[in-house]
């Protein structure tokens, strides 16, 4: 008997939005709910349920790892879980974010022209004509090309450690995960 849940499907999200906004760019935005959802759940009692049930990037992982056995399943290496790992990497990931920001402002402000690539790796830079939208306000269009490389980019790079280490090695250094993991030690401090 088959007892999957509707939220046993959504690694189907991550695939649908990488797809689309390889089309449209303007789909980028959507990834703000991948962003707002487990901040918002871990603020308002939902702890850690996100990643642990909901995140569609996790499911896929899995998917792809243990169901299609794409993964190698080796241990992941233990500075990878590490506290100055972890926070470390939240540390690069948010300069880059607080970056995606201010290059969009620029762009709002008309002191630089909006683009047409994406960046992978946070230093690649690769067209992107095909996606991008005709009469779209330029900073609309930028702050979707950067967040899609964001969100391109940790895909990436939990797809490398999925076939490293353990399908969901990405998860230990998420770095949403570590932010809704601060969340959670902060709302429970008190508690013993």
């Amino acid at each position: 008997m088959n007892n999957k849940k509707w939220y046993d499907y959504l690694w189907i999200w991550s695939i649908a939005f990488l797809v689309l906004g390889f089309f449209n760019i303007m789909f980028a935005w959507l990834g703000l709910i991948d962003f707002m959802v487990p901040l918002i759940m871990a603020i308002f009692g939902k702890d850690k349920t996100f990643c642990n049930k909901y995140c569609g990037r996790g499911q896929l992982l899995m998917v792809l790892g243990k169901n299609l056995k794409l993964s190698r399943d080796k241990k992941t290496p233990k500075w990878i879980g590490t506290k100055a790992f972890r926070y470390g990497f939240l540390a690069f990931f948010m300069i880059m974010f607080i970056n995606m920001l201010y290059v969009t402002y620029l762009v709002f402000a008309g002191a630089k022209a909006g683009g047409s690539a994406i960046t992978v790796f946070w230093a690649f830079k690769l067209p992107f004509f095909w996606a991008m939208p005709e009469g779209v306000t330029p900073w609309v269009t930028q702050f979707a090309l950067g967040f899609y490389s964001v969100m391109l980019t940790s895909t990436l790079l939990g797809l490398i450690t999925m076939f490293l280490y353990k399908p969901r090695s990405w998860c230990v250094y998420c770095p949403m995960g570590t932010m809704t993991q601060s969340i959670c030690k902060i709302k429970h401090r008190n508690e013993i």
